[in-house]
């Protein structure tokens, strides 16, 4: 089940890096959806290698296609099959990496855990494996825009050191696609496209954090305790490959204020509870309070660098390793959709949940 997320919207991701190709099966999506290839593809777009000059220039035309689950365009509420091939797999890159383990990768824990790895591309351990995820948070977010109004959008906030200010109400998609690292802020993110071609130059990588928001979500969805809608977001976003920190509302922030100071205040306004500020983030013990649900993903700097670093090889001699292939300097811009996709998916799960429990 370790491949497998979700309850009732299920979804279980299938493929390696240099396999035959990548792909996700969709459980509990309820029938009569409209649904066509041309929903999905748009975000895989987004998150595809060679999209600029600041990803990996891997060319991977990442075209899905629909196996199962849909009937003259919508679908049945059967198990849904999506697949993308692999095209530009180049495993002679990564022969080193058959003996040699890459610092800050999995191939070390992979290897220890199953004895053995699919070592081309980082196999299952390549961000290869979020195609699944995104074509299933696809469907996820056309369910909640279409049967609940709910919008979902991530973006990239920050870049090494340098910070946009976002405001999670009234960011637009239109702002973050506007530019290539996905920034809304398009001074700002100018000068992180900047940073990212210096440091690509210098053979190194950078990291930074993405920001979250769903917009729409009524009160009242997510569970006590275990499954609170905030600690299921939390797990969604540290499963992503780089993924280090996650944090929600006033997050971290919150801990340098009074109890007063950070209190979100009731109000009836336009014939519902409203709050006057929203640092809880939409949630409130694990339950959503019906206000724009808004949170933030650090991501590492990726691990292959074009630098010779210490290592150690498969009969655990000491070694180097200098780092080869084609890499992102930078996860953040391809990031965006994925993170958008966990959040849809999250979110489609608990609406599922809410209704089976409460209609």
């Amino acid at each position: 089940m370790a491949n497998t997320f979700g309850h009732l919207f299920r979804v279980t991701t299938w493929g390696e890096s240099h396999g035959g190709g990548v792909g996700v099966v969709v459980d509990g999506c309820p029938p009569r959806l409209a649904l066509t290839e041309a929903d999905i593809q748009p975000d895989l777009d987004r998150r595809r290698p060679g999209q600029s000059r600041i990803v990996t220039p891997r060319q991977e035309a990442d075209c899905v296609e629909i196996l199962s689950g849909t009937f003259e365009g919508r679908t049945l509420g059967t198990p849904i099959c999506l697949w993308v091939r692999n095209q530009d797999a180049r495993p002679e890159a990564y022969s080193e990496m058959a003996t040699k383990f890459r610092p800050s990768h999995a191939d070390y824990t992979y290897q220890a855990k199953f004895g053995i790895r699919a070592w081309p591309g980082g196999g299952r351990t390549s961000a290869r494996e979020t195609i699944g995820r995104v074509a299933a948070g696809a469907i996820a977010k056309k369910l909640l825009r279409e049967r609940c109004g709910v919008e979902v959008l991530g973006y990239v906030t920050q870049v090494q050191r340098i910070v946009a200010a976002v405001d999670p109400e009234i960011v637009t998609a239109a702002a973050v696609e506007s530019n290539i690292v996905r920034c809304p802020d398009a001074a700002v993110a100018a000068k992180m496209i900047r940073l990212i071609e210096r440091t690509r130059k210098a053979g190194d990588t950078v990291g930074g954090i993405v920001g979250g928001v769903a917009r729409g979500v009524p009160p009242g969805w997510g569970e006590p305790v275990f499954d609170r809608l905030e600690a299921d977001l939390a797990k969604a976003m540290l499963s992503l490959p780089a993924s280090k920190g996650f944090d929600i509302g006033s997050g971290f922030g919150g801990v340098t204020m009074t109890g007063r100071e950070h209190n979100d205040a009731f109000r009836m306004r336009g014939g519902r509870v409203r709050t006057t500020t929203n640092r809880s983030g939409g949630i409130q013990g694990g339950i959503s309070n019906g206000e724009t649900i808004y949170f933030r993903v650090a991501f590492k700097p990726v691990a292959t660098v074009m630098h010779e670093q210490a290592t150690v090889d498969v009969q655990l001699h000491n070694t180097t390793l200098k780092g080869r292939g084609r890499h992102d300097p930078c996860v953040l811009p391809r990031a965006v959709p994925m993170v958008e996709a966990m959040t849809a998916l999250v979110l489609a799960d608990h609406a599922l949940r809410h209704k089976a429990q409460c209609e």
